[in-house]
Parts: C-alpha cells; structure tokens; sequence
C-alpha cells in the first residue's frame, strides 16, 4: 500500500505578516497532484490542519476545497487533530464525511478503533490518536499522573490490544501528534511541555509498522518506521534549512517499507543573514540572498539610522529586523532577550526567584512553580477549545 504522510497545514497562518494562504493552496495543489501521479493508495495527515482553534473562512474554504478534490480522486485520507486545532470543531460531520473516504479522528476514546483499508496483501489498519492533552484526557485514559507518555502509552496499549484481535499478518499504521525524544524543534511550534517534560520516547510506538508523526515542522525519521513529515511551508525563520517535504511510503506485505520525500512549492527562500549594516549592504556573497525572505541581525554596536529602509533597498522582503550589538560576554548592557535565550518559563521563573530572595527554589517550590505553568497551560488549552 502507498502512503502520502503529511501534516501541519496550519491553514490560516501568516509568516512575518505575509498572508501564506496562496502558498498553502498550491500546496494542497501539489498534494493532489502526487496523489494522482504517483498512484497513492492513502493519504494521512497527521494533525495542526488549522493554525487556530477558530480559523478564519478563508482558511476553512480552503480545507473545504481539499477534501472536495482528495474526495474526487476516490482516494481514503485519514486526518487527525492537533494542538493547534479544536478536536471538536474539526470532527464535525466525521460520520458523515466518512462516507466520501475521508475519515476524520479527533475523539481520544476512539484511539484503539482504526480504519481498516486493503489491498492485494491483506488488510491495512489505521489508528488516528490526535492530540493528546494531559490534563484533558487523563480520565478517559485512567492515568492518575497527568504526562504525554503516560497517556499515549495507554493509548499505544489500546492500538496493540484492537491489533492482536485482527487477523494475522494484519498491517497497522498509527497517526499522532506528539513530540517524541530525538526530534529537531524549531521557533515555530507551540510549546507543549507537562511537568517539565515534553518529549515521549519513540519506544511508546512499538509494534505497528509505520507512525506518521506530526507537531515538528522538520522533515525527520527517528527510526526507518518512525518518521516526521514536517510542514509543508516554513512558519519560522529558523526553518531556514529545511526542505520542505511530503513522505510517499510504500508499505510491503509483509510490513517492510521503503520511503521518499517528494518535494512541496515554497513560494520563496528564507535566509538569516547576520552583520553590521554596512558590511550586509556591501557583502558580495550575500547577491544570492536578494529575491528571499530575510531576517537581518545587526551586530552594530550602536543603533544605525533607518535600517530596515536602507536594508530593504538591497533585500526587498526584509520581513525581521533583530539588533545584537557585539558585546563581551560579562558586559551588563547585554541584551535581555540574550540572557533569556534558550531557557524555558520554568528557567526563568526559578532565576527570578533566586534573584529576590538571593537563593533558588526548592525541589518542593520547583513543583508548586512546574504545576502552575501546566494549570496554566491546560486552562488555556480549555478555553481556546471551548470557544
């Protein structure tokens, strides 16, 4: 059977203010075509359809157009939710979509419940675990501690059980949106950290023959049957080395596969460039850099006047400016956003800590601060569904 794993539309997102929906129907456009010219059997998109719980109707028509044409084609796609969609606004109409081949999954409880595709080899049964939120799901899945791996290894418990049921030889491919240990993060995708932990181990997925991932927006394979598709255009600048791709998997009969990234439109190239004003104005190798999307950092140690219209001269898509004058590393001037670089709230809330009573938490104020942020986080997540 021949897969096409894609995930994290995020329909509706902008990039630097610049409006990507023209970009992301060429997407779907290229989408389709591979679907067509490459004969795939079934498409699974692994969650972060939309960017927002409540999209804009421009985002949902092109969501729309995509299933129409994916429809058309008669070919099945399964799609699941992510922590940027709401699971409950997404799975409107599931049942009745279902009927078009397209088969929707967004309710947690129905994890161990698979679409069940065949072809000459047998049956192909596919396992849609959208987005697992801790906090939301722990009751559904019986976990009295709250964690990602805690609820998608009960999940995973589920598919294994529904799986040893079926007959033998019976091939499995499960959907999830997770962050699993050994992935490359980037700028772009929102923070889902529970107790201080976000990543789950890759081993949670033992026993099914491929995992179509999604949450990371870099092209990645963990292991030969766990894999990443990443997004299909860049959200962040530090996207910039990415090569933005779909994954066709071929999976045998006997469960082997083989895998290949076909390459997605992106509408322009992004580069970071770094310097002095003048010496980025006058830089001969920085010619080929000219037609991209920029994000200039300037080292100057003071401020020069009106640079982003003297870059923009040179780089017309400027679309960030930052200033990092160069300074030694104990100079007091250095920037706040430097001294903050890298570190998470939890970090950050403990030095604040240690800087107005003159000594850090404890381990007990280390967890009082830990299930602050997750309550924090957790209620957002509530509200944001709940609108």
């Amino acid at each position: 059977m021949r897969l096409l794993h894609t995930s994290d539309w995020h329909l509706g997102r902008a990039f630097h203010r610049v409006g990507m929906l023209g970009a992301q129907a060429e997407f779907i456009g290229r989408l389709v075509t591979t679907v067509r010219e490459r004969e795939v059997d079934a498409v699974v998109v692994s969650g972060d359809i939309y960017d927002r719980a409540v999209p804009p109707l421009a985002a949902v028509e092109l969501f729309d157009d995509a299933l129409h044409r994916l429809a058309a084609l008669g070919v099945p796609t399964v799609m699941i939710s992510g922590n940027h969609d709401s699971a409950r606004r997404l799975g409107v109409g599931a049942g009745l979509i279902d009927r078009a081949g397209i088969h929707l999954r967004t309710d947690p409880a129905a994890a161990g419940t698979p679409v069940v595709l065949a072809d000459a080899h047998g049956d192909v049964a596919f396992y849609g675990l959208p987005y697992l939120e801790p906090a939301l799901v722990k009751d559904e899945f019986g976990v009295e501690k709250a964690g990602h791996e805690s609820v998608l290894t009960v999940a995973m418990d589920r598919v294994r059980a529904d799986l040893a049921s079926r007959a033998p030889g019976t091939r499995s491919v499960v959907l999830a949106h997770a962050f699993v240990t050994g992935g490359e993060p980037s700028d772009s995708e929102r923070d889902i950290t529970v107790g201080g932990v976000a990543a789950v181990p890759a081993g949670v997925f033992d026993g099914v023959d491929y995992v179509a991932l999604g949450h990371l927006h870099g092209c990645q394979t963990l292991t030969e049957r766990v894999r990443y598709s990443g997004s299909p255009l860049p959200y962040s600048f530090s996207e910039a080395a990415h090569r933005k791709t779909m994954w066709l998997i071929d999976l045998a009969g006997d469960g082997s596969l083989t895998a290949e990234r076909i390459d997605c439109p992106v509408p322009r190239a992004l580069a970071r460039i770094r310097g002095t004003l003048d010496d980025l104005l006058a830089d001969p190798a920085l010619a080929v850099h000219e037609d991209a999307w920029v994000e200039a950092t300037l080292t100057d140690a003071v401020r020069p006047a009106d640079p982003m219209a003297r870059l923009t001269d040179r780089f017309p898509h400027t679309l960030s400016l930052v200033f990092d004058p160069e300074r030694a590393p104990g100079d007091p001037d250095v920037s706040y956003a430097r001294r903050l670089a890298g570190r998470d709230d939890q970090e950050i809330a403990e030095d604040f800590v240690a800087h107005v009573r003159g000594a850090g938490p404890d381990a007990r104020e280390r967890g009082v601060l830990r299930d602050a942020f997750d309550a924090v986080r957790a209620d957002e997540t509530v509200r944001e569904v709940a609108r």
